[in-house]
């Protein structure tokens, strides 16, 4: 049977919506709409005047700034300014007629000075929010958790300054055959500030952690940030390289506060210590691993210092105090431990990331 004969027959409506994109492509449909809507607003602004009020042409305005791209808006605007300068005529001049007129002309120039700050990403208004929605979601999946061995339960937790769906701490991770690798970081500066340089750095420490072997990534992700040459262009990070057969893990610092892990046995926390510089800052460092086992029972915190630290307290104190909460909060119950340790410690003024790791 030859493929014509598979094709499955198109709809009349699919026919005559293939009709309608040759003769008029679907962003040059809704301008015409916008037009003809702008005309029938103005000729019943002509017609009836005492009953249709200037402020209807705000209508068509604001849906050409959510709907239309940078190229196509500023005429659009224009034009809706050339519609309200003519149907003023039939307007019984007073001031709340000039009041209106001198509204709608000033949010049309607002419109005007939107579009051109927009036409340097070359989208609508709705079509970039959801770019960056897509782009923070990606963000949020790279720090998913993958499927992991019964004996081991993993969490990310991440909350950003302010409340803003932007920040700059955030949390990689990957897994390779029976090895688990996260990394925890924290960009310079906090919140929307910080966004987008994190955008760029979690896509490209992504990449790093699951392409380069562990001692390499960290200054794999020097080099990276050194070469993007930006004004705040350091990070801290902590890199947690786990062996989910044997519970041997590396722990490689770069300027990061030190991971905790807690002892099943004795119930007591450590505080492992590890060093290296903080990243984009210096070439040509090395990066030292720390190097213990994770038996069962065990659990493992890695953090920012958004968790710890705040202006009244020194991240030494803020340790102390997240390891007393730890032990309040998890007691043996370690899910769901992340978010609850998260929601109860840390600055709501700075951007924070929590990391748990527990072997059953």
């Amino acid at each position: 049977m030859s493929p014509a004969r598979d094709r499955a027959p198109r709809s009349a409506g699919q026919r005559l919506e293939g009709a309608l994109n040759q003769v008029l492509p679907r962003g040059s449909r809704l301008v015409v709409a916008l037009v003809v809507a702008t005309v029938a607003i103005g000729v019943t602004i002509w017609l009836l005047p005492s009953y249709t009020p200037l402020t209807t042409l705000l209508v068509p305005l604001v849906v050409s700034s959510l709907m239309l791209g940078p190229r196509q808006l500023p005429w659009f605007v224009l034009f809706v300014l050339l519609v309200l300068a003519i149907v003023v005529v039939v307007q019984d001049i007073n001031v709340r007629v000039v009041l209106t007129v001198i509204i709608i002309f000033g949010l049309g120039l607002l419109v005007l000075l939107s579009s051109l700050r927009r036409s340097r990403l070359g989208v609508a208004g709705i079509q970039g929010e959801q770019m960056f929605v897509d782009l923070r979601d990606r963000i949020l999946r790279q720090g998913g958790i993958p499927a992991l061995p019964d004996e081991w339960y993993a969490a990310a937790e991440l909350r950003s300054a302010g409340g803003t769906p932007f920040a700059g701490d955030f949390v990689v991770t990957s897994r390779v055959g029976n090895r688990l690798d996260v990394a925890v970081v924290d960009v310079s500066g906090k919140g929307q500030a910080a966004g987008t340089r994190a955008l760029l750095l979690s896509g490209a420490i992504g990449g790093l952690l699951s392409a380069l072997p562990p001692r390499d990534f960290l200054a794999g992700a020097n080099t990276f940030l050194l070469q993007q040459d930006w004004d705040e262009g350091f990070a801290t990070a902590i890199h947690l390289s786990l062996d989910l057969d044997t519970g041997r893990y590396d722990l490689r610092s770069a300027g990061h506060p030190p991971a905790a892990l807690r002892h099943a046995g004795s119930g007591r926390w450590e505080v492992i210590e590890t060093e290296g510089p903080i990243l984009g800052l210096m070439d040509g460092v090395d990066f030292a691993a720390t190097s213990g086992e994770m038996r069962h029972g065990d659990a493992l915190l890695l953090y920012t210092d958004g968790m710890v630290e705040t202006r009244t307290r020194d991240i030494a104190s803020g340790i102390d105090k997240m390891l007393g909460q730890a032990e309040r909060l998890l007691r043996g119950q370690f899910e769901g431990g992340a978010e609850r340790l998260i929601e109860s410690l840390g600055s709501r003024s700075d951007d924070r990331a929590l990391l748990l790791v527990h072997r059953r």
